[in-house]
């Protein structure tokens, strides 16, 4: 279960372009951030991409529910909430100060929820051409699964993993 979504918009407009999927490359490139190194290596690749291409850049920055801290014990949700809080104004501030520095039209997308499928949503909601993530650092996710792995295996939208 997802809470109501943040957006803020950032940069100049986007110029309204015809829609021609697979010919003139991404008109949308959405990135996954969540404040991990590879994040920012695959935000700043995807901001790259997007100057040259002349396209639209969706930042979205998906954190977990508190309500998963109240079954660990020994954690504070409150802190937890301020974490993300403060992780999301610090996101907001470098996205906005980067919009304008590249002259690129970003929005900001600020979600609570699974990151895959928060990520999902979001790409369909802003019809992505292309999914930028950055690859996880956490060991377990080379068994179970990554939330760029499940992307790719998705299969609707090329995805790019930044390492």
């Amino acid at each position: 279960m997802s809470t109501p979504v943040d957006r803020e918009d950032y940069g100049p407009q986007a110029r309204p372009l015809p829609f021609e999927r697979g010919t003139d490359g991404p008109r949308v490139v959405l990135v996954g951030v969540d404040g991990t190194r590879t994040s920012e290596r695959a935000g700043w690749y995807a901001a790259g991409l997007a100057r040259r291409q002349g396209s639209a850049l969706v930042v979205v920055f998906v954190s977990s529910p508190a309500g998963f801290a109240a079954l660990v014990p020994g954690v504070d949700a409150g802190a937890m909430q301020r974490t993300h809080d403060e992780l999301a104004e610090e996101l907001r501030r470098g996205i906005r100060r980067g919009a304008e520095e590249f002259g690129v039209p970003v929005t900001f997308l600020c979600r609570r929820g699974d990151a895959y499928a928060e990520l999902c949503k979001a790409a369909d909601e802003t019809r992505a051409d292309l999914v930028v993530v950055g690859s996880s650092e956490q060991a377990g996710h080379r068994l179970v699964g990554s939330v760029a792995t499940r992307l790719v295996r998705t299969g609707r939208w090329p995805v790019v993993v930044v390492p």
